[in-house]
């Protein structure tokens, strides 16, 4: 049985792209039988027929908002199916997506070679797709009055391994004596990857004493009644949460820059620009999945910037749905 898996490839200030992995079908499913789900713009709506089913969906927190979105719309025309959409972080979801639990694994970098080797090894084929790009915000209480902008080589000290930074008097000569404290996501979170990799300089390169958690809710409820937090999540959850959080411009050399939506339309510039692979190994096997997909791809736009992401050109979208084969 193959999968479907949605990835996203960080960005910096930060950005992240969203990019999908799709499953390759393992017999020989006829292109014209696909369901459609409406609204394409290549051959215009089609009868949808009533499916039935269950698709299963797990991995990165930051990427969780969009496909719940769209599972959520999904559902009203298709409510025989059931989308169950997790939250594992994005090196959970490819452990399951990779030994065939999952049909779509969300992400917020690119695929491993050891895990595209392990999917391989069970006979996952996938087909990768971009679906947006997002935002890493920076954040702290809303209490804090004296914390507008932190440069890069402040985030490292602090962030860096064997860092013992606990009091912001320790960050920059003027902020105040208090307390430090750290939320962060988990080390199975791919925005934990591209943070250490861009920050820190090294993958999964971090102080290993600060509360992580998968869960971006759980970060921002943490930061939001902590008058000491510095923390970081994806800018989705920023823009949910903004009257929670403050989040915080950041410095990489040429000056400060806020962490918005017109930065984030941007973000082709560096340090990381954006890396989209795009392989064609088949169809989904399961027609619900390849309904999903179609719908995903359909309506991910709209249901994209709804969220607080910035969706892909309309010929992103269309590329992945030919990819595809859909």
């Amino acid at each position: 049985m193959k999968r479907l898996s949605n990835i996203k490839g960080a960005l910096a200030v930060l950005t992240l792209a969203i990019v999908a992995l799709v499953a390759a079908a393992c017999g020989n499913s006829d292109p014209t039988a696909t369901p459609n789900s409406g609204g394409s713009t290549n051959s215009g709506p089609t009868p949808t027929p009533r499916l039935s089913g269950s698709i299963e969906v797990d991995g990165s927190s930051t990427v969780f908002p969009i496909t719940e979105a769209v599972a959520e719309e999904f559902r009203r025309g298709q409510p025989g199916v059931q989308v169950n959409v997790g939250v594992s972080g994005t090196g959970g979801g490819f452990k399951r997506f990779t030994v065939g639990e999952t049909d779509i694994s969300d992400a917020s970098r690119p695929i491993k070679s050891s895990e595209a080797e392990a999917a391989a090894k069970n006979g996952v084929e996938y087909i990768e797709m971009r679906v947006g790009t997002d935002g890493l915000s920076v954040v702290v209480n809303p209490a804090n009055t004296f914390v507008d902008c932190l440069t890069v080589a402040e985030l490292k000290k602090i962030w860096e391994p064997g860092s013992t930074i606990d009091n912001w008097s320790q960050v920059r000569a003027g902020f105040p004596d208090q307390r430090l404290r750290l939320y962060g996501p988990g080390t199975d979170s791919g925005t934990f990857d591209y943070f250490t990799e861009e920050i820190v300089g090294e993958v999964q390169a971090s102080r290993a004493d600060y509360t992580a958690s998968e869960d971006d809710n759980v970060l921002v409820q943490g930061v939001g009644g902590d008058g000491g937090a510095l923390g970081y999540f994806g800018f989705a959850y920023y823009v949910e949460n903004a009257s929670r959080v403050k989040a915080v411009a950041i410095d990489s050399g040429n000056g400060c820059v806020d962490c918005t939506v017109a930065t984030s339309r941007r973000a082709s510039t560096p340090p990381l620009p954006p890396a989209v692979h795009l392989r064609e190994q088949g169809l989904p096997a399961k027609p619900e999945v390849a309904a999903f997909i179609r719908f995903y791809m359909e309506h991910g736009a709209e249901l994209t910037e709804a969220v607080g992401y910035v969706a892909s050109d309309a010929s992103i979208y269309a590329g992945n749905l030919q990819n595809a084969g859909l």
